[in-house]
């Protein structure tokens, strides 16, 4: 406070200073106006006053107490004027007062000399609206707009009116506020809520009579709850008592209530929050249901400023099935266990560490269904996998490291792959025979460019059940894989692109398999030994090729300006030796338990494979389709004005033809596509393959083309699918609605950024009230061919399936959103749930609904939203997410 007294006497000896320049320019008429407003009320705009614009910034620089200089500022950035009959000086629009760390800015100040007073308010616009409200800003203090203030700089006491501040993430609004000489806050007749909007806006707060702020506590007098601006004064408490701490506290985290189908009325999610420190949080839930069935979790997030960031959580759920007293009655144990890890680049140039870990027993979100952690994407995924990973860059970037250890789990079967771990070291592709002081363009041999990459891996394939059994732990696999590619690409005869490529592949072992016969009483049976040992294998192989590509134009048809029809063939000559010759030693043989002489690898059971037996020279062959129309647009009065219209991208057909092969030398010919359509609204792709030869009876492909029997090919797989929006400006919508929230708020907090982040990356996580309605839908369907042995004929099998999902609002307040499907195979509907939503702005009310199936179930939740989230209008979905 001695620093605010020391203000406004250097604002009293700035005053003299003008009014000794200005009375000599200032007229007697003009300084006696009888007309001047009443400055005790709030003043209008200064461009409609009477008093006399003198506007800048003006500063001085005097001692303070202690005997040190200091500066004061003072800026009106309209007008400013000094009343000398009154002793009055006036500030106007985007008046500011600063003295070191102290700060006062509004569009209307004014300091009497007279009773030492100052007085700062807002101005009514030409539009009628207060604008310009008293900003303050004392040392070590958050910023507090106010409606005015008074204030006595020889008492240093004064009153605020209007003020609302934030404290902890909430909001405290008073209608009158004094600050004493021990920067201690009185206030009377005010509100604690989560809402920054004024009074009645509030839908859910604390009201009180009288209060104090000093130091690190808040104490209120009589107080009760306000919900929807019904005051429930039974629950009034005599007094209240909060701690107020610039940094994170501990507290209760409310639970929402529902009911499920199998595990009866539930109590989920209550829990408490523990602020360890601002580097590390943690959360504890559980939830409980009537029928005996519960969960707890334990979610922990940690960061380290400039350096990482990650958390990890620990699930676990008892769920109780069957019917008690039965024999089927029993309790399902699960666990779940996640833990994200992401390393800023900053903290170690050059290297890089993340994880992202997703492990637990297969059936955890089948049985534990829908709850606050859990996602509709969280009950229909059939997998789950993990990766943690370290890289690192040599020599300048050319030499790059990376390792990683991964697992992946099937849902379904409970088969699980890990990697334990699997590493690579590539060298970027360089120009062995080119010069560093080369003048003019390389030479056809300067063009050669040579890489070099090494992998290896150990990894296992097992059930969960026998995972960490002994057996399961010796069947570990291992290898190492040297590749070096050289290549050569040039312009040849003007229009075409030639590349040639020799690729030479090595392969290190430390097991290798040998096959034999046993006799035994019921005859003979085979046998596999697993030889320890390092071994080696190697193959290589050799491709040239040319592309070019094809433009071709249709005529103009009615409003179709032209029709473009790019086509792009390729084809290469490629040649692979036969490394299953006895020379290599790669390949052995041995008698069958059906007396038929059989060759085997020794490295067939190798983790990079083996190299190829049979010899293959031969043609690989592809054409690439891609036709675009020009059309007139319908609005355009000038006649010149077009847009482009995809009519077919990437339509490709690829096979080859080994000459070298004994029968069957035409592969199988691939082909696939993609399209929009309906400008763009449906995106539409395709693929499938085709097979040029025929089946006997015994559905055995035969070296006959089915071209010979009037047949162009059989089509043995067919896949098509598309997915669509009706509203596709509801994206656009949501993004510009991002960006003109990022660009008004350029200062936002860490936990705001990082929650417009996950808004800008997941869009299902966060519900628009901006858009008024949205509707997605996706359709799959594949077709297959293939030799049913029973019935020893050829069967077709097809599946399909659709999946809508969107929202809309029943008022600017209320929304609906669904998400449903139906397999047509199964003819039954797949995962339905309905969810409502009611924007509180501070607050939201949100109500899930799973009316059959085996989640059916309901649930209600209310909850406060981020404050980021207040002004975007957007509810978020999951409460996964902490602010």
């Amino acid at each position: 406070m001695k620093a605010l007294t020391c203000i406004f006497s250097t604002i009293l000896l700035l005053c003299i200073v003008v009014y000794t320049s200005f009375a000599q320019a200032v007229q007697p008429s003009q300084a006696n106006n009888s007309n001047a407003q009443d400055t005790t009320l709030i003043v209008a705009d200064s461009t409609n006053n009477h008093l006399k614009a003198t506007g800048g910034k003006d500063t001085v620089v005097m001692k303070d107490q202690d005997g040190l200089e200091t500066v004061v500022t003072i800026v009106a950035n309209d007008s400013s004027w000094n009343q000398v009959n009154k002793n009055i000086l006036h500030l106007y629009n985007g008046a500011k007062v600063k003295y070191q760390e102290f700060e006062l800015s509004a569009d209307y100040i004014r300091l009497d000399r007279n009773t030492n007073e100052l007085f700062a308010s807002g101005v009514v616009d030409h539009n009628g609206k207060y604008v310009g409200r008293p900003v303050v800003i004392f040392p070590g203090d958050t910023p507090k707009s106010v409606d005015s203030l008074v204030y006595d700089y020889k008492t240093r006491e004064g009153n605020t009116y209007g003020i609302m501040t934030e404290q902890d993430g909430a909001y405290i609004q008073a209608k009158i506020v004094r600050k004493n000489l021990y920067d201690e806050l009185s206030l009377k007749t005010g509100m604690y809520s989560t809402c920054n909007l004024p009074y009645p806006h509030t839908h859910f707060g604390i009201q009180f009579t009288k209060g104090l702020m000093a130091g690190k506590h808040i104490i209120v007098g009589p107080s009760y709850l306000v919900v929807e601006n019904i005051p429930i004064k039974f629950l009034a408490i005599p007094f209240g008592f909060f701690p107020r701490q610039n940094k994170r506290s501990s507290g209760f985290l409310f639970p929402s209530f529902g009911e499920d189908a199998t595990r009866g009325f539930a109590l989920r999610d209550i829990g408490w929050y523990l602020a360890f420190n601002d580097y590390w949080d943690s959360e504890i839930r559980a939830s409980i249901y009537s029928k005996g069935s519960w969960e707890g979790n334990v979610k922990t997030n940690y960061l380290v400023n400039y350096k990482y960031s990650g958390g990890f959580n620990i699930r676990y759920a008892a769920t109780k099935t069957g019917v008690e007293g039965t024999s089927n009655y029993g309790t399902n144990k699960d666990f779940n266990v996640t833990w994200n890890h992401t390393q800023r680049q900053e903290a170690n140039p050059g290297t890089s560490f993340s994880a992202s870990v997703n492990v637990g027993t297969s059936s955890y979100f089948q049985n534990t269904g829908f709850n606050q952690a859990n996602s509709i994407q969280d009950l229909t995924r059939n997998n789950m996998s993990s990766s943690i990973s370290y890289g690192k860059v040599f020599a300048d970037g050319k030499v790059n490291f990376t390792s990683s250890l991964s697992h992946r789990q099937d849902m379904t079967s409970g088969q699980v792959d890990l990697e334990l771990p699997t590493f690579s070291l590539n060298v970027s592709t360089f120009n062995p025979f080119d010069s560093k002081n080369r003048v003019g363009e390389q030479k056809w041999y300067q063009r050669i460019t040579v890489g070099y990459s090494l992998q290896g891996r150990n990894s296992i394939s097992t059930g969960d059940s026998v995972l960490f059994k002994k057996e399961s732990l010796n069947n570990f696999t291992n290898g190492f894989q040297h590749s070096i590619p050289i290549a050569l690409s040039l312009n040849a005869f003007k229009y075409f692109q030639f590349n040639t490529s020799v690729n030479y592949t090595e392969r290190w072992y430390l097991q290798t398999i040998r096959k034999r016969l046993v006799n035994e009483v019921n005859g003979f049976s085979e046998v596999r030994d697993t030889v320890q040992g390092f071994s080696r294998a190697y193959d290589y192989s050799m491709s040239s090729g040319l592309s070019t590509k094809i433009y071709g134009m249709y005529p103009k048809m009615g409003k179709v300006e032209a029709i473009r029809h790019v086509i792009t063939p390729s084809v290469n000559l490629n040649y692979r030796p036969d490394f299953s010759d006895a020379r290599y030693g790669f390949y052995r043989e041995f008698v069958n338990s059906s007396g038929t002489l059989e060759k085997y690898s020794i490295f067939e059971s190798g983790i990079y494979g083996t190299p190829s037996a049979g010899k293959s020279m031969g043609i690989g062959f592809s054409v690439d389709n891609n036709i675009e129309a020009k059309v007139r647009t319908e609005n355009d009065t000038t006649g010149k004005g077009f847009k482009k219209i995809k009519i077919l991208q990437g339509l490709t057909f690829s096979g080859n033809y080994n000459f070298m092969a004994d029968s069957l030398k035409l592969s199988t010919i691939s082909f696939s596509g993609r399209t929009a359509l309906f400008n763009e609204k449906i995106n539409l792709n395709f693929n499938g393959t085709l097979d040029p030869y025929v089946v006997n009876e015994n559905g055995v492909r035969v070296d006959r083309f089915a071209l010979q029997d009037g047949k162009l090919a059989r089509l043995t797989n067919f896949g098509l699918s598309f997915d669509y929006s009706l509203n596709p400006n509801a994206n656009k919508s949501r993004n510009n609605n991002i960006d003109s929230l990022k660009n008004q708020m350029p200062n936002m907090t860490k936990e705001q950024a990082e929650a417009l982040a996950r808004i800008s990356t997941d869009p299902n996580a966060f519900v628009d009230f901006n858009i008024p309605w949205n509707l997605n839908g996706s359709f799959s369907m594949n077709y297959s061919k293939s030799w049913n042995s029973t019935t020893r004929q050829m069967l077709n099998t097809i599946t399909a399936t659709v999946n809508l999902n969107g929202d809309f609002n029943v008022t600017p307040k209320w929304k609906v959103q669904f998400n449903t499907g139906y397999d047509f195979r199964n003819q039954a509907l797949s995962l339905t749930r309905f969810s409502i939503y009611r924007d509180l702005h501070c607050w939201d009310i949100s109500m899930g609904w799973t009316p059959f199936g085996q989640y059916k179930s309901y649930n209600i939740t209310i909850r406060a939203k981020a404050s980021v989230l207040q002004d975007l209008k957007l509810t978020k979905r999951e409460s996964h997410y902490s602010y």
